[in-house]
This record gives C-alpha cells, sequence and structure tokens, in this order.
C-alpha cells in the first residue's frame, strides 16, 4: 500500500466538493487502505479523499486504540453545542488556531463494506468529522476563523511559507 502525497493548502482540489461514491469497487478499497497508511505516516487522526488528490466522499479516522473506521458519503445529520479548541491540518503542517465546532454530532454513512453507520460522537471525535467533512465539502478550518485571524494565517504562510511536515508531537486532523 503506497503512501499518497498529502495535498497542501493552495491545490485547488482541497477547494471542491467531493462527488459522492456510487459503488464500493476495489478501487475505493484500496483507496481506503492507502488512505489509513497516508494518514498514520503523516501523524494524523483523520483524512479525507480529498486531501489525497481524490475527488470523492470518504474519509478515515483513528478512532482510538489502533481501530480504524471508514466514513463513506459521511452527512452530519445533527448538531449539538458548540465547543472551541485546537486545531491543526495535515494540509496545512505547522498552522494551528482555535475552531468553534459543535460539541457533539451524529453521522451518518456507509462503511468500507457498504453497510449504514449512525454514528454519536462528543469531543475529540465529534471534532474530527466536523473538520473531515469539511474538507469534502471543499472548506479549511481556517475559513472557519474570523476574517482578522485567518489573514493573519494567510499572511504568514505567503511569507514564510508551510514547514515540509508536522512539528514533532503534534497531531493533525
Amino acid at each position: 500500500m503506497p503512501i499518497l502525497s498529502i495535498r497542501r493548502y493552495g491545490d485547488p482540489i482541497l477547494r471542491r466538493r467531493a462527488a459522492p461514491v456510487a459503488e464500493i469497487t476495489p478501487e475505493v478499497q484500496r483507496l481506503i487502505d492507502d488512505m489509513v497508511e497516508t494518514m498514520y505516516d503523516a501523524l494524523g487522526i483523520g483524512l479525507a479523499a480529498t486531501q489525497v488528490g481524490v475527488a470523492l466522499r470518504v474519509l478515515v479516522v483513528d478512532a482510538g486504540g489502533g481501530a480504524v473506521r471508514t466514513y463513506i458519503n459521511p452527512e452530519i445529520v445533527e448538531r449539538h453545542g458548540e465547543v472551541v479548541g485546537e486545531e491543526g491540518c495535515l494540509s496545512l503542517p505547522g498552522i494551528f488556531a482555535d475552531v468553534a465546532r459543535a460539541e457533539r454530532v451524529v453521522v451518518e454513512a456507509r462503511d468500507r463494506e457498504g453497510r449504514p453507520v449512525r454514528e454519536r460522537a462528543e469531543g475529540l471525535l465529534a471534532r474530527v468529522f466536523q473538520h473531515e467533512i469539511d474538507h469534502l465539502d471543499g472548506i479549511l478550518f481556517i475559513d472557519r476563523l474570523d476574517k482578522v485571524s485567518r489573514d493573519r494565517i494567510k499572511r504568514r504562510i505567503k511569507k514564510e511559507g508551510l514547514p515540509d511536515e508536522m512539528p514533532a508531537g503534534a497531531t493533525a486532523l
């Protein structure tokens, strides 16, 4: 299973809305396996297909304890509460900011075998779902910031660029 190239801020695919997966083919299964390997290689805890250059509604999430879950055509069907927390992103290595997200969510999707999944999540898992589903909609976490903070980050990226990888000890969604 090859490690895929993670697309970085500025790549136009990160701004595209991903297409629904019509059928779970061997190619989609291979993509999922490659995404899992890529996510772990990059020290991430979630990865959307658009981040590896594939405009399909697929994401993988490290659910903790070595368990990886796949979500095909995921949709947030309920949101409750609000909480602010720090986020980073494999597509914006070295950039971190506090982002307001729903405290709890309910996600509906299909698993890698095509079975329906309905999952309630809170805390970090809820944040990961929201962050990764945003990717599938062409939204980056910096888009969720106020204009001043977002512009400050964009100026920093323009001036300094992005590091080649996440800083040591950092975890990105």
